[in-house]
């Protein structure tokens, strides 16, 4: 609360241990100005009133069981086949505006990827670089991991106990991972994995982690492996989506990449969005350089070729000087527009197109319908899931790959389709219960057959004579 400090010690018995008068209040040692920054407070409230409504506002995105997902409650107010109309720009924006939609300047709606009012920001104070928070996309509730793209700035007090001490302000570019921003991903990963059961959307829009001296002090990498931690032992659904505008580049890839935990992560990209491990002039510079585009200019320059050829029958040093200058000047002309060429090569293979002709997305998706698409995805993983779960349940000697063979098996062709695929449950659940039920007799008659092997007739009848 804004006017309730959280401390380990009073002031005054740090003062007497101190032995002088070094700190005036509690607020000092642990009020908002402290602990919101540093991301012990996940929020701030004014009054009893305001934080009672913040525990309920999270308590509804907490399952019944520790099993289950957290209840999906309908919304006939904002359809999930409306489109997105906040489209992000290739220059720096809100993130928050995204995700929840925003108020034009003409007072008109301007409609974000989830539910209208329902995005909720967590540990907005720490680690500002990213944005965390619950939302509900058609009703199912969702954690959500989004980039700040704007600069911010990380402020550290100085401390009244240390006449040297000063304020340090830290600026922290947009999309860049800092050890406090990579640390606040990583943590609430883990809380929406732990308890609370959510299908986890991240919006990936990373161009990598910060590696300069004093963040690489800041451990930087042990926060960036622990991202990677959090989502090896995530047990729901994780929907990687590369915005459009947004990029996805270096070792911000590595930690999210789809791999990493293929039973529950699917990777997406927009059609206007970036992602490799290189920018294009980062490539350019490894795979083209200025030697290979020399030579190339004068495989494809009818002038440099021109030259060529009369550098070769020239009869004076005077003559190879000046086509030796001539070919200079023409290669420098031409390697501005070879470079741009490079670059826009290098470029195509960045795009959604190639990274799902490689593999390393499962589909690339349009901004402006995504919201309908990603609902019954989500919906879909969901019911999946839990029908896997009761597979597995049955049939313990079956791990998640054959549970999922046995699933295709059930449904057929109705499982390429996410929609198709939510109409066969329903049509088909008394015929799929009646399935799992086969399964799990089938797997307790072998399990009671391997048990009573080496028994003989008298044994045998005596074990189901006392059953």
């Amino acid at each position: 609360m804004q006017v309730g400090p959280m401390i380990l010690t009073g002031y005054s018995a740090l003062n007497k241990l101190l032995g002088r008068e070094v700190y005036t209040s509690q607020d000092q040692l642990g009020g908002p100005q402290i602990m919101f920054p540093n991301g012990v407070t996940h929020e701030l409230v004014q009054d009893d009133q305001e934080g009672v409504n913040a525990i309920l506002d999270w308590i509804a995105y907490i399952p019944k069981t520790a099993q289950s997902y957290p209840v999906a409650l309908k919304s006939a107010a904002d359809p999930v086949d409306r489109p997105v109309d906040f489209m992000p720009t290739k220059s720096p924006y809100d993130p928050r505006h995204m995700l929840a939609g925003m108020r034009a300047p003409d007072g008109t709606w301007v409609s974000g990827f989830f539910d209208r009012n329902t995005f909720k920001e967590y540990l907005a104070g720490w680690g500002k670089s990213v944005v965390v928070g619950r939302a509900r996309l058609g009703g199912i509730p969702m954690g959500v991991i989004a980039v700040e793209t704007r600069l911010v700035e990380q402020r550290i007090p100085a401390d009244p106990g240390n006449a040297e001490s000063r304020e340090a302000v830290l600026p922290q570019a947009g999309q860049v991972w800092y050890p406090d921003s990579a640390y606040k991903t990583a943590q609430a990963i883990k809380d929406f994995g732990r308890g609370e059961n959510l299908p986890l959307m991240i919006f990936a829009n990373w161009r990598g982690f910060s590696g300069g001296t004093r963040d690489m002090a800041g451990e930087i990498l042990k926060f960036g492996a622990m991202i990677v931690d959090a989502l090896v032992e995530y047990k729901h659904p994780v929907f990687v989506y590369i915005p459009p505008n947004g990029e996805l580049r270096g070792g911000a890839w590595v930690v999210i990449d789809p791999t990493i935990n293929d039973k529950v992560m699917e990777m997406y990209a927009d059609t206007e969005s970036r992602g490799g491990i290189l920018e294009p002039p980062g490539i350019c510079e490894v795979k083209f350089r200025a030697a290979d585009q020399k030579s190339k200019m004068h495989q494809l320059d009818p002038v440099l070729m021109s030259l060529d050829a009369e550098l070769e029958t020239a009869a004076s040093d005077m003559d190879v000087a000046e086509l030796s200058n001539q070919i200079k000047d023409r290669e420098t002309a031409l390697m501005p527009l070879y470079l741009q060429v490079a670059h826009e090569f290098a470029d195509l293979h960045d795009r959604a197109g190639r990274m799902k002709a490689k593999g390393v997305i499962r589909d690339k998706l349009e901004w402006k319908s995504s919201r309908a698409y990603m609902y019954w995805r989500v919906k879909r993983r969901i019911a999946e899931d839990e029908l896997r779960d009761g597979i597995m349940a049955a049939a313990p000697h079956l791990d998640h790959y054959a549970a999922t063979d046995k699933i295709v098996e059930m449904v057929g062709d109705a499982y390429e389709s996410d929609k198709g695929f939510l109409e066969y449950l329903v049509s088909k659940e008394f015929d799929l219960n009646e399935q799992v039920k086969s399964l799990k007799l089938a797997s307790i008659t072998a399990t009671v057959k391997a048990m009573m092997e080496g028994l003989d007739a008298t044994e045998k009848a005596a074990i189901v004579s006392g059953i």
